[in-house]
């Protein structure tokens, strides 16, 4: 909102109370005007998880730069939220996670890094046709160390992009880009409600673990038996034949 500033001539003098109530009225409506026209869209925003400052906790901050000049580090945590939202009223992740519930346990590889990744898809009051959209989730994407913060969301989403916008996050909106939003609904100004995260992607290090149960088929231990069994049927057939030769 542009900012307007009242010079006096000079020399100055004193505005009777009537002028000055006028003025006054005039910026009022000027101010309310240019809230008015704010613009608002419906459009998915890109956030990283940072220290919040004078405290020991964490907070979304809205990146400054698009994902494909974004280079996260290892242990970060990105963030996507698609919502109705202007200059003046961002819209965050409803969920704040640590990088540890995220990617805690999932094992590090030589030459990739782990980055959380939370995806929330909003509010019913945030989607064009008023449909509830699915509950935000988290995830652990292990990527290449030099991987962009699109690349990181390609790790674990489907990605919907156009002229270098991301216009769609796991098919959500299927439609659309960053449409202007004329006339925001009360339920879409609503103030957020915190939400806990779906359940996040089963680790990697969990998901090795059940390949290589399924890998070393039967156990030593399952040979070990079987081979008991298998002597002690041998050595009761051995003394059955003895015994018959003996009568």
């Amino acid at each position: 909102m542009s900012r307007t500033t009242l010079r006096h001539p000079r020399p100055v003098v004193a505005v009777p109370s009537l002028v000055a109530a006028l003025l006054l009225a005039l910026v009022a409506t000027v101010a309310q005007a240019g809230t008015a026209s704010a613009a608002a869209y419906r459009y998915w925003g890109y956030f990283q998880l940072q220290d919040a400052q004078g405290s020991s906790g964490k907070t979304w901050t809205f990146a400054t730069k698009g994902p494909e000049q974004v280079t996260p580090t290892d242990g970060g945590v990105e963030g996507w939220r698609f919502a109705v939202a202007g200059e003046s009223d961002m819209r965050t992740p409803r969920a704040t996670v640590t990088f540890d519930q995220l990617c805690g346990g999932t094992a590090a590889q030589s030459g990739k890094k782990r980055v959380g990744v939370v995806i929330d898809y909003g509010r019913a009051a945030d989607t064009e046709d008023g449909k509830q959209p699915p509950a935000p989730v988290g995830k652990c994407a292990v990527v290449d160390s030099k991987a962009t913060g699109a690349e990181v969301l390609a790790a674990v989403a489907s990605v919907r992009n156009e002229k270098g916008l991301v216009c769609g996050i796991n098919n959500q909106p299927a439609t659309g880009c960053g449409g202007e939003v004329k006339e925001v609904s009360p339920e879409a100004k609503a103030t957020d409600t915190p939400v806990q995260l779906a359940a996040a992607t089963p680790s990697a290090q969990a998901g090795q673990a059940a390949a290589d149960t399924k890998d070393e088929g039967t156990s030593p231990l399952a040979y070990v038996a079987i081979l008991v069994v298998l002597a002690a049927g041998a050595l009761l057939v051995v003394t059955a034949a003895r015994r018959r030769r003996a009568h």
